[in-house]
This record gives structure tokens, sequence and C-alpha cells, in this order.
């Protein structure tokens, strides 16, 4: 790549949701009586998801592009936010629903699913939905992964991470979700998982938000450890798994124990434990990875992109800039990509800002190509190292908020 070349950047990690006012049209009629009765109730803690009409980056897609594109990002991959119906909370933070709960929340998801596919249909290029499907009914589980197929949510489905004290739905480990895996398969949808989910439900004390935090990375990252040691890849060899924004550091020590212990478990005893054979699958943890995971790296420092470079190799990475989030990119993109990114070969950069996504989730290198040569940042540019932070970062994220206010 020459200098002035212009990368073709995809993020594989942004959030998207509708509003409860959007979501009621999206969803089976049936429901809309409680769902009207349940709105009345929910009092909405989050400032920037009122029903309100404004522009607002979770559903404002117009004000997504324009920023997006100003920062050198042409295409996403495009996970769930705000609250759908029925649902205690967050979306990634909301614990899977009770059997009590399943039918309502079902529909919700579904909801949410009709509202995504639909964003995506206009302009479909450049956009990678994922749908939301609940483990709770494998038969519906199935469904609404054939139904985010047929309806061009290529970005596959998202899961979450069971938590422990979970006890309604087996582990993922457990083979009863085989005929999840095996559609999945066969279907070619791409299966994800995203930090956030899989947490216990703490007892409150002062210390709990700190303990919440400090063990999150853990509970995000145990669906990676359930599947390889459940044989899920063994079995179902040509089944894609994306677990994002958890960074990169961590995996090589956690692939390296993790192949340890299977493998002294292989020989049927550790300590004075013993268990019978044919426990492990026959291959390593880093063989698993290998040939069927991949990481969305959102928001990688400098030491995250060199663990990617030396220690996984970059056709298992994504870069992700987790748009809209207030931990992401946003506005200052291109500095965070100088920042980290600068030591990279052109063809390593180019790997990790748009290839490896474009091959995991289906995009068009040639459709997104004019979108890339208008808006994509130049080789020069990201070669560039950063040497200094923006002036006054602050004001500049008090000014575009600014701008944004009064542009609803």
């Amino acid at each position: 790549m020459n200098p002035d070349d212009r990368y073709l950047v995809i993020t594989a990690d942004t959030h998207a949701g509708g509003s409860h006012e959007q979501y009621r049209e999206y969803l089976d009629p049936k429901y809309r009586d409680q769902f009207d009765a349940w709105r009345e109730k929910y009092k909405n803690p989050y400032k920037d998801l009122k029903d309100t009409k404004r522009r607002v980056r979770n559903w404002d897609w117009d004000l997504r592009d324009e920023e997006q594109n100003a920062e050198g990002v042409i295409a996403e991959v495009i996970f769930p936010n705000t609250v759908p119906p029925f649902f205690p909370s967050f979306v990634l933070f909301a614990r899977p629903p009770t059997p009590d709960e399943y039918e309502l929340r079902h529909a919700g998801i579904q909801a949410h699913n009709r509202w995504l596919a639909d964003h995506c249909a206009q302009k479909p290029e450049a956009r990678a939905g994922i749908g939301q499907i609940f483990l709770n009914d494998i038969d519906d589980a199935i469904a609404d992964a054939e139904w985010c197929k047929a309806n061009g949510l290529r970005g596959g489905v998202l899961i979450g991470s069971v938590p422990p004290d979970v006890n309604w739905l087996a582990p993922l480990y457990d083979p009863c979700y085989d005929p999840l895996w095996e559609a999945c398969e066969s279907l070619g949808v791409v299966v994800n998982s995203h930090a956030g989910t899989g947490s216990p439900a703490y007892p409150y004390a002062k210390a709990m938000p700190a303990v919440h935090v400090n063990e999150m990375p853990f509970y995000a990252q145990r669906p990676l450890a359930y599947l390889i040691v459940g044989g899920v890849f063994d079995r179902f060899p040509n089944l894609k798994f994306v677990l994002t924004e958890t960074g990169a550091g961590w995996l090589p020590d956690f692939l390296r124990n993790l192949g340890a212990t299977m493998a002294m478990l292989r020989t049927g005893a550790t300590g004075e434990m013993r268990f019978e054979g044919g426990i492990m699958p026959p291959n390593s943890a880093w063989d698993y990875f290998k040939s069927n995971c991949y990481l969305g790296m959102s928001f990688p420092g400098p030491g995250d992109v060199k663990t990617a470079v030396d220690r996984i190799g970059l056709d298992r990475v994504m870069w992700g800039n987790d748009y809209p989030h207030d931990e992401g990119t946003h506005p200052f993109t291109k500095e965070h990509l100088r920042q980290s990114m600068h030591q990279l070969a052109p063809d390593q950069a180019q790997q990790l800002l748009g290839l490896t996504a474009a091959s995991v989730y289906g995009f068009d290198l040639d459709a997104l190509r004019p979108a890339a040569e208008q808006f994509g940042p130049t080789v020069a540019e990201l070669a560039t190292p950063l040497t200094e932070l923006p002036e006054n970062p602050n004001e500049i994220l008090r000014r575009s908020e600014a701008e944004l206010a009064r542009a609803r």
C-alpha cells in the first residue's frame, strides 16, 4: 500500500437499539396491551434512551453514518443496545429470563431483531446486524437463528454467558445445546458472545460494584472455555464463534493454562482425583481457537495490538470502536488508531481494521471500496505516531454533545 492509499475500516463492535416507541411497532400485536402496561410502569434510568423525537446515536442511522464516516469507519457489526420490551434493564446486563418471564422477554428480542433487520436492509453492504436468541427453549433458539439468517442479519446471533447462579439453564458445555450449534453451523450463522454477560446476582454491599467490575472479564471469558472443553468445536468443526470486547492480552496465557488442564485430565487423574477416559476433546485449546474462534478486540491498547500480531494472529482478531458507548473511541478514533497501530505494516493494519471482519461476517469489499476511498484514513495518517493528546479533549466531547443537542 502507498502512503496515500486509504484503509477500509470495519468496526466489529458497535451497538444499536430502538426506543420503546419504536419497538412497539415491531412487537407481535398480541403482546402490545401487555407492553403498554409494562411501559407505563417502567422507569428508564438512561437519559439518552427517552422516547422523544431527538437525534439519538442508538437509532438515528444518518447520525451514526455521519459520525462514523467522519472518523474513517465505513461499516459496522451491530450488537444490541437499549432496553427491549419486557426487559428489566439494559440488554447486555439483563439476566437470562426465568421460565415465567420467558414468553414476554422472547417476544421482546423478536421485536428487536425485526427492528434491526429493517435498518440493516437500508444499507446492507455496511451493516452486519447480530440477532438475539435465548437458550431457554432450543427449538425457539433455532427458529430465531433461522429467521436471522433469512432476514439478512448476517452478523449472526448473540448468546449470553450463563451466570453460575442461573439454575434453570444448562451451562454452555452441556450437549443439550448441540442441535443449536448444528443449526448454526449448517446455516453459516456466526455465534457471538459479548462482555457484560454472565455475572451472578451479587448481594449489595459497598464493595459490590468493585467486585462486579473486577470479575466481569472472568465471566465474559467463560463461554470460550466452556465451548472448548465441552467438545463443541470438535463436534462442529465449521462453527464460527466470536468473543467481543474482551481485549486480547489475556488470551495466550488463558489458552495455555486451559490446554495444560485438558492435557492433565486426559491422563485420567489430577492429584487425588480420578476421571474416566475420554472426558476431554482430543486437540489443544489453541488448536480449537485457531480453527473456530475470533476476538472482537474493542478499543485496543498498544499491548493488545502487539499480542494480536505476535501471539494470536491477525486472521483471528478484529478491531472495534464500541460506538456509541462512552468507553469507545468516538470522537477520537483516528487518534486512537495512530496511538495503537502506527507501528504496524500497512497490510497488518488493513487485516486488523477490516479484512478479518469482512471474512467472518461476509462484507463485500468491492461494495465498500467507494466509501473507503472517500472516508478511510490514509496509510500515512495512521503511520504517524500520536505524540500528544488532543488539546482540551473534554471540551471537544462537550462541544460534540452540544452540537448534537442543537440538532435535536
